[in-house]
């Protein structure tokens, strides 16, 4: 089939990396016009917001949103990539006392802060990714990023990673999944590493946030090695999980309405208006920050106020 302008918010396999979506998505639609709005680590799954044709010109404005996820967060062991990749350098046995203070630290990694990204993430260093020199066994310098960690919730604890008996009964998983999703205890998850601990949070960050950095973070502070053993991404703005489509249905799926999609304030204007911000003129405003100026529900410009003036970030073509 043709290409399909839209949004579409696909449910991420296990084992897939996020380009590996795009270039499904790429045959399904037939057009080599497709993007998607925050990586999905191989290992997660769950929410990966892709776009087509024009589209496209809305991804840059879809990244910045907050996140929610589903983390399963493993302590006794460390491995490289600080996920259930591996490989394991470092164990260390894991006292029930240690585990009992793991809500107090999870506390303690709520607020701003300056993150250290993984040395296996996709940033880009020295003109190459920070993922390629620690796979040919360099340490690269990243510098720290300033990220929020609004919420971290422990729903539960299980003796090992991932119990997927004990996740299918848990209440207090099943208020915070999203209604009418894939359920967690249907959910794949990564091969466990080992029979250690695991602590299921429940998390909502900002944009650029690692949620594998954070269970490094957690083990420093209860003072043991802790990876990331799974991980399922259920919000991006306001797009939920639950409104996402298995990958292999992709090709039948609709599209989210742009202007939904965005999670920007819509400001309404007249076809003389929309011609002018198609030719890049400002808009006067009071208003401060992003708004998406629509013409009939159709997305015509992305505006950023400075209190005086809109002025056009981007803008779409008329139909």
């Amino acid at each position: 089939m043709g290409a399909l302008m839209g949004v579409y918010l696909v449910d991420k396999p296990l084992g897939l990396t996020s380009f590996d979506v795009v270039s499904a998505a790429r045959r399904a639609f037939s057009t080599r016009r497709v993007g998607h709005a925050g990586t999905l680590d191989p290992l997660a799954t769950g929410l990966l917001v892709i776009a087509t044709d024009t589209s496209t010109r809305l991804v840059p404005y879809l990244t910045g949103h907050d996140k929610d996820y589903l983390a399963l967060i493993s302590l006794g062991a460390a491995t490289a990539t600080l996920d259930a990749e591996g490989p394991i350098t470092f164990e260390a046995p894991v006292a029930s006392s240690v585990v009992a203070r793991a809500p107090a630290a999870l506390a303690s990694l709520v607020g701003d802060q300056d993150q250290i990204p993984p040395q296996f993430s996709a940033i880009h260093v020295n003109g190459g990714r920070a993922y390629a020199a620690a796979r040919a066994g360099s340490q690269v310098d990243l510098p720290a990023r300033r990220v929020t960690v609004h919420s971290l919730t422990l729903l539960a604890t299980l003796e090992r990673a991932p119990d997927i008996g004990a996740l299918a009964h848990l209440p207090s998983l099943a208020a915070a999944w999203p209604a009418g999703a894939q359920g967690a205890s249907r959910r794949d998850w990564p091969e466990p590493l080992g029979d250690y601990p695991t602590l299921v949070v429940q998390a909502t960050v900002s944009a650029g946030t690692y949620v594998r950095a954070i269970a490094r973070d957690l083990g420093e502070r209860l003072g043991v090695p802790a990876h990331l053993s799974g991980l399922v991404r259920t919000r991006v703005g306001g797009l939920e999980l639950q409104a996402a489509t298995a990958l292999e249905d992709l090709a039948s799926a609709a599209p989210v309405l742009e202007t939904a999609a965005c999670g920007l304030p819509l400001l309404s204007v007249n076809a003389h208006t929309a011609k002018d911000l198609r030719d890049g003129k400002r808009l006067p405003g009071a208003t401060l920050g992003l708004v998406a100026a629509t013409l009939n529900g159709q997305l015509v410009a992305i505006l950023e106020g400075d209190g005086v003036d809109l002025r056009v970030r981007r803008a779409w073509p008329s139909a």
